[in-house]
């Protein structure tokens, strides 16, 4: 074998690992420049904040598979100026939460949230609302705690109808190249696509650089990936079949212009829960949170107001 060879062949594995040997130069997130608090729960640290009044009904928020909390910040505080405690906190892999190994299924996630309440005391009458991926982890944990829920608010929710490019779509399928091709070209993708993004409309200032901003922590892309293999990847009929039968209040808010979880998943909710009251945001895309967060919270104040 020739010195050519063989040198030709350590660039190959070199290009090969440079993904995986990127992800350990990155940096953990700095506690200390963290918002609001930090608890060490079973799985790891989370980070959360309390907005709105100290005393009044508590909403509970679960953000999406790559935005941290900061996208709840409009919306949150539009419910907080109408009397309501709202709770945020970082998905394990997000924004200043810890980045835990392991797959990150529905179990992983329904701990932490259930670690979460346990640790802050909010123990029924819950009222939680999910966005994106955040809907499907609260769409579990209320099937799976009917007697403990008061309502369930699904904004954008996953588990019903994903739409998927054809990249992300063999990586989550193919070990090790799939994910070399998810660390290396699709977060690249991914971050060009935020850049696109800086202008467009938003109700929290910089939410698209504070996404950026991830990419660069240990641990992100990884649990992306597992979120993608584990909790998005669930087709939650069964769950929702079990919220009508329980009689779970359900209220669903949809995008009209929403090209990651379209608009038929409208029809197929209500197909599983024809209890389930839906809204649809003109004109929105599945950033609903945070592009529309103020009209969502109006729209929930009215929602919410008729039981609290």
């Amino acid at each position: 074998m020739g010195i050519g060879t063989v040198i030709a062949g350590l660039g190959v594995a070199g290009a090969g690992l440079w993904p995986f040997a990127a992800e350990w130069r990155r940096p953990k997130p700095n506690w200390d420049d963290a918002p609001g608090e930090l608890v060490q729960l079973s799985q790891g640290v989370t980070h959360y904040r309390w907005i709105g009044p100290v005393r009044g009904p508590v909403v509970v928020c679960v953000h999406g598979l790559t935005t941290p909390s900061d996208v709840w910040l409009s919306l949150a505080e539009g419910l907080g100026a109408a009397g309501y405690r709202v709770l945020i906190y970082d998905l394990y892999g997000r924004g200043y939460s810890s980045a835990p190994g392991g797959r990150q299924d529905r179990a992983f996630f329904l701990r932490q949230l259930s670690d979460l309440l346990e640790d802050q005391g909010l123990t029924e009458d819950l009222t939680i609302l999910g966005y994106s991926m955040g809907g499907a982890i609260a769409t579990g944990f209320a099937a799976e705690n009917p007697h403990r829920m008061k309502r369930l608010v699904l904004v954008a929710s996953a588990g019903v109808e994903v739409v998927r490019d054809q990249l992300t779509q063999f990586a989550i399928k193919t070990p090790v190249i799939g994910d070399w091709l998810h660390h290396g070209i699709g977060m690249a993708r991914f971050r060009r696509h935020l850049a696109t993004t800086r202008d467009a409309r938003t109700e929290v200032p910089g939410i698209a650089d504070i996404q950026i901003a991830q990419l660069d922590r240990r641990g992100f892309r990884p649990a992306v990936l597992s979120s993608l293999r584990g909790m998005v990847a669930e087709r939650q009929e069964a769950d929702h079949r079990t919220l009508g039968r329980e009689g779970v209040p359900v209220v669903a808010i949809w995008g009209k212009d929403d090209d990651v979880i379209p608009i038929r998943a409208l029809g197929t909710l209500a197909q599983w829960n024809r209890a389930t009251r839906q809204e649809v945001i003109e004109g929105a895309g599945h950033g609903l949170p945070y592009t529309h967060g103020a009209e969502v919270a109006t729209l929930l104040r009215g929602i919410l107001r008729e039981t609290d």
